[in-house]
């Protein structure tokens, strides 16, 4: 009798490019991932994978269980979504979030998560988006929260909140000056997240778009990085307003009132199209009720 957990292994052996990737998806060995496709080819007597190459590549039959193993798997989980109770489901869901999500209200969604879902275990990545997208489309992670940057039709975009941010700098460093247009940015060094953050790509393009160019910039991945370095006044950086109040009430930083000022950084929770999940979708609404930056380090 063939098992979900052979059909499962073939599956994220083809998905995820080897045995040892899809035995890490699947918590498990490498052996027991090749003992489960054995089993396949010794029932049907067939052999699905070519043997003779170096990647773990599908013979004629091997693409025609790979089919049968996806559509079972899909209808398993539907099912399983749709009549098993929250207090008995089971699953594996590895949840994406960008350093910001992470640093604010992630552990209350965490939190919402286990009160709804106690069955179900929560891994949580944190990455910068252009990863979090990349680890999406490689079934590494069944779910991200980043910014709203990335318009594929492969991705199912569902709104979950904005997050405010505003430029700072050590109190001091621009002199006396308050109010400060969009271009006079320039004269100074400015700490700007990179292009694999999805906040710096919006930000980014959206000084390009009102014609602001600095000669003068250092670039990071990293929110936190980036207080550190506009903490110690080496440069000005746009940075997320609520929940650094309390670093700006105690001096450590000044905010700019800069005129444009910044857009919203609106945030998605985004899966893949090919994969519905109403779990996943569960998960995604619970983003939205929870999603809040107005905090640093939430307590669940």
């Amino acid at each position: 009798m063939v098992t979900f957990k052979q059909l499962e292994s073939v599956f994220w052996v083809v998905q995820l490019g080897g045995f040892a990737q899809a035995a890490n998806k699947l918590y498990t060995t490498q052996s027991a991932i090749s003992k489960r496709v054995h089993e396949l080819e010794e029932m049907f007597d067939t052999p699905l994978f070519d043997r003779t190459l170096r990647a773990a590549r599908l013979t004629e039959k091997g693409e025609e269980m790979f089919l049968l193993a996806k559509r079972l798997l899909e209808q398993r989980d539907t099912g399983l979504d749709q009549f098993q109770r929250p207090e008995i489901l089971e699953r594996h869901i590895r949840i994406g979030v960008t350093e910001l999500t992470a640093m604010t209200w992630l552990p209350r969604l965490m939190s919402a998560i286990q009160a709804s879902y106690p069955r179900v275990v929560i891994e949580p990545y944190v990455d910068a988006s252009a990863m979090l997208r990349d680890k999406l489309l490689a079934d590494e992670v069944d779910l991200v929260i980043m910014p709203d940057m990335f318009n594929d039709q492969r991705f199912l975009s569902r709104p979950v909140g904005a997050a405010e941010h505003a430029w700072m700098c050590k109190p001091g460093l621009v002199g006396r000056r308050q109010r400060l247009r969009a271009h006079e940015l320039a004269q100074f060094r400015l700490l700007m997240q990179d292009n694999r953050s999805g906040t710096g790509l919006l930000y980014s393009r959206w000084l390009r778009s009102i014609g602001v160019e600095s000669a003068n910039s250092l670039a990071s991945s990293s929110v936190v990085a980036l207080i550190g370095l506009t903490v110690a006044g080496m440069g000005i950086s746009y940075l997320p307003r609520q929940c650094l109040k309390e670093m700006v009430e105690s001096g450590k930083l000044q905010i700019l009132t800069v005129t444009p000022a910044l857009p919203l950084t609106r945030y998605v929770a985004i899966s893949k199209t090919d994969r519905p999940s109403r779990l996943v979708d569960s998960i995604a609404a619970l983003a939205q009720s929870h999603c809040d930056f107005g905090e640093i380090f939430q307590v669940g």
